[in-house]
Parts: structure tokens; C-alpha cells; sequence
């Protein structure tokens, strides 16, 4: 069955028919094509274009679908051209001639705006959950972690010390932003374009402020045109699940490497690796490197709709046909890798010892031993360079600056006194960093009850 025929004298050809049909995708959004018939269907009665009882059938009969759908009785299968014709056929096949009125005042191109935005919109807040789920996996390691030291790291050289806690938090921070992006295309895409027709909207006199107001949009699109034709909303989300994706492969890189050998700062759990066809030895980080490896994935999602989208006049093409099963893969992709990646964090245990080592040994502390100087009095440019001549002592002799006596500390600057060591200390290094954002555990404390009173309220 086809929605359109009347012009035409001839079947179209089986192959026009496989590339130009889109059901084997757009039956992904069903429930929202029920939903947006039935508001539709709500309006068309409360509007006098139908009448009241003719909209209560097909209300009912749409009702029905569903419910057979979900429960395994109703099939959609690939016979008809999308999912619009099959519920329209299924429900003129239940109801009779009041399901023929269903699409009074309604064209394909706003059913099918209407459902792609009502699918995004939902699909936004599945995204959204996702994401604040793995956040309170996040934050509950920062709670366990405050004092847990390991290397701060610039140029993936070891810089200063940090906690565990700390570094955890700059991923919070990430994924906060995350959300906030999400809320952002939540509000403006959450305007409905049902009512708009194909293009010029109708002459029916449709309520399109009860439509939107049942579907829970904050009103009505106000230009038919760009309603049937703009997909702003899904670039936006592509590119803003893109950028989770970024997140998500930049801290699958360092689980990748904190899981190494030379490394070992952690150790996954067995339900979050696998091993080697042919080296008994190995764990491997699979689930972070497909992370990693699906982020291409998506990107690619977000560069295919900018491509389709860059050279379409107005109104409606079936260009516009290709924004969804690339938008459908890059979600639940997106989705998947969440959900491991939170299952993967959640179980794996930190090696505080090696950490705290690693930092020591990578003279973390180098800085703040010059800030010693400073405050005895050397200028600091003076005591950056005591330092480093210290630094390669430590080098040649393989110890750290924890290890070096003051003996030697003192050939190089008189100004060394016993408190040095104290002062040099993983413990004192990150305990007096105490500006907002730094990695003392007070501080820590602080913006730690900020994410807390964050995921109360969001």
C-alpha cells in the first residue's frame, strides 16, 4: 500500500521501491508516530473537522496498535513503504472509513518531522540518564579516593601529584558540561511541527497550540517551511554525542594505559576484560578500546547529516530520508558505550601504592621543592634552577628527591634545612593546594558536596 498513486499510470520499479522505502529503519519510532496520531487525531475531533466520535475510534483503534505492537501481536513488516503507511493501513484495516481520516490536514513531511523530533526528544533524556548514572559511579570514586596520590600528567609526562579524586573530577566536570548541552537542544528543538503540511500548511482550521500542548512541546513551530525541513536539532545532538564520545575515548585512553604493564595503576575486573587466542598472560582492556574505537563511529553520524544537509533547498527532500538510521546507530552506540564503560570503572580497583610510587618516582614534587626556596628567600627563577641540578642527581642516581640526603641538598643551596622533607611529601605537596579547583583534600571536600547538591537537583 502507498499514501500517493492517484498521478500515476504505472507500478514503480521493485528496486525504486527497496531504495525509496525507509521502513526497515523509521519502525524504530512507531510508539512516537502513535503518539503524534493521536494528539493529531485529539485535535481533528475537539476542532469540529471531524467529528467527536470518528476521533475517539481512531484514538481507540491507534490505542490498540500499540498495545498489540508492544505485546508481540502486531508485526510491522516490510510490505508497505514506511512506518506512516502501515499504521495508517492497519488502522483503516481495524476501524474502517474513520481510520481514512486520520490524516486530514497532515502531510508525511510534518508526520515524519514530528516523529524524528519526538524520537530525539526522548532519546535525549535516555542519553541524559545514561550519563548521570556513570556520574554518581564518578563521584562515588572521588568520595573513596581523596587521598589516594598518583601523577598529575602534562605532555603524558608526569608533572605534579594529584589524588585520584581530583583527576576523576575533571571528568565530572566533562560530563556536567555534557548535560548541560543536552538540556540546551532539549529546550530549543522542543517546538512542534505538526500542523505544517508539507510545506504551506493547510486550510483546515487546525489547533496546532492543543497538538503541541499534548505532546508536551512548549508550542507550535511558527514557519511551515523550515519546519519540514529543518534538522538543526539532530546536528546538534550528533555533535553533542560526539563530543561525549571524546570524553568517554579520552578516559578510555588512560584506562588503556593505567591497565599496562608499565603502568599497572589499575586492575580490571575479569567481567570487564578478555584474553589472547594465543598468550595465556594477557588481560586486555577490550571495552575501553572499543569505546575508543566507536568514537569514529559517531563523528561519522554528525559529518553525514552536515554533508546531506549543506546542499538542500527548501522545503522538504528526501535527502532528509538519510538523517535517521545513521542518527539511530550513533545513539544507541553512544548508549552502549556509556552503560560498559560505567560497568568497567565501577569494578576496577586502583593500585594506591603504585600510584603513589609513580608519582614519587617522576619527581612530582619538583615544583614544590622550588616553592621551598622561595619562601627561604631565593628568587624563583634562581630556585627552578637548583632544582633541576638536583633533578639530575636524583637521575643519575636512580632515587627520588624523597630519597636524596640533605648532605647533597645542601652542596647545591645552603638554604636546605630537615624540613625540606616534609615539605617535598606527596601528603604536604597536594594537602596545601587548597584554591578552588586544586586537589587538597579539603578543597576537594568542598566541591565534592557541590556535585553532590548538582545530582539532587539535575
Amino acid at each position: 500500500m502507498k499514501l500517493w498513486g492517484g498521478r500515476f499510470t504505472k507500478e514503480t520499479d521493485k528496486l525504486v521501491n527497496n531504495f525509496n522505502a525507509s521502513i526497515s529503519f523509521d519502525q524504530k519510532f512507531f510508539r512516537q508516530d502513535i503518539r503524534g496520531s493521536i494528539a493529531h487525531a485529539k485535535m481533528l475531533g475537539a476542532s469540529g473537522i471531524i467529528t467527536q466520535q470518528e476521533s475517539d475510534e481512531i484514538v481507540q483503534g491507534l490505542e490498540g496498535i500499540l498495545r498489540d505492537i508492544e505485546e508481540g501481536r502486531l508485526v510491522i513488516n516490510d510490505e508497505y513503504e514506511d512506518i506512516h503507511t502501515f499504521m495508517e493501513a492497519t488502522l483503516i484495516e481495524r476501524i474502517g472509513d474513520a481510520g481514512k481520516k486520520l490524516h486530514t490536514g497532515r502531510s508525511r513531511n510534518d508526520q515524519v518531522a514530528l516523529d524524528m523530533r519526538l524520537y530525539t526528544r526522548d532519546e535525549v533524556m535516555n542519553v541524559d540518564g545514561e550519563l548521570k548514572e556513570l556520574m554518581a559511579v564518578i563521584l562515588r570514586i572521588m568520595k573513596d579516593n581523596t587521598e589516594t596520590y598518583m601523577p598529575g600528567f602534562t605532555h603524558l609526562q608526569k608533572a605534579q601529584p594529584v589524588t585520584v579524586a581530583h583527576h576523576f573530577g575533571a571528568y565530572f566536570e566533562m560530563f556536567c558540561r555534557d548535560r548541560s548541552r543536552l538540556s540546551d537542544i532539549y529546550n530549543r528543538m522542543n517546538y512542534c511541527p505538526l500542523g505544517a503540511g508539507a510545506l504551506a500548511g493547510t486550510t483546515y482550521p487546525l489547533d496546532r497550540e492543543m497538538t503541541a500542548s499534548l505532546l508536551g512541546f512548549n508550542g507550535p513551530t511558527l514557519n511551515s517551511m523550515d519546519s519540514v525541513s529543518d534538522r538543526d536539532y539532530l546536528i546538534e545532538f550528533l555533535s553533542a554525542l560526539s563530543t561525549i564520545m571524546m570524553h568517554l575515548s579520552r578516559f578510555s585512553e588512560e584506562i588503556c594505559i593505567w591497565n599496562s604493564n608499565e603502568y599497572r595503576f589499575i586492575e580490571l575486573d575479569d567481567a570487564y576484560s578478555t584474553g589472547s587466542s594465543i598468550m595465556p598472560q594477557k588481560k586486555n582492556p577490550d571495552i575501553a578500546e572499543l569505546v575508543r574505537g566507536k568514537t569514529g563511529r559517531v563523528y561519522g553520524a554528525l559529518v553525514s547529516i552536515l554533508t546531506t544537509m549543506k546542499g538542500i533547498p527548501l522545503a522538504y527532500n528526501k535527502d532528509m530520508q538519510e538523517d535517521k538510521e545513521l542518527t539511530f546507530d550513533a545513539i544507541d552506540t553512544v548508549k552502549g558505550c556509556i552503560s560498559l564503560f560505567k560497568g568497567m570503572i565501577d569494578t576496577m580497583k586502583f593500585n594506591t601504592a603504585r600510584m603513589e610510587d609513580s608519582a614519587k618516582k617522576g619527581f612530582t614534587n619538583a615544583t614544590d621543592a622550588a616553592d621551598y626556596l622561595v619562601k627561604k628567600g631565593v628568587p624563583f627563577r634562581d630556585a627552578h634552577g637548583i632544582i633541576g641540578q638536583l633533578v639530575l642527581m636524583c637521575i643519575d642516581r636512580g632515587i627520588s628527591l624523597d630519597e636524596l640526603p640533605l648532605s647533597d641538598y645542601k652542596s647545591v643551596c645552603p638554604e636546605f634545612e630537615d624540613d625540606v622533607y616534609d615539605a617535598i611529601s606527596l601528603k604536604t605537596c597536594v594537602e596545601k593546594r587548597l584554591t578552588l579547583g586544586a586537589p587538597g583534600p579539603e578543597i576537594m571536600a568542598k566541591v565534592i558536596k557541590i556535585y553532590e547538591e548538582y545530582m539532587n537537583k539535575n
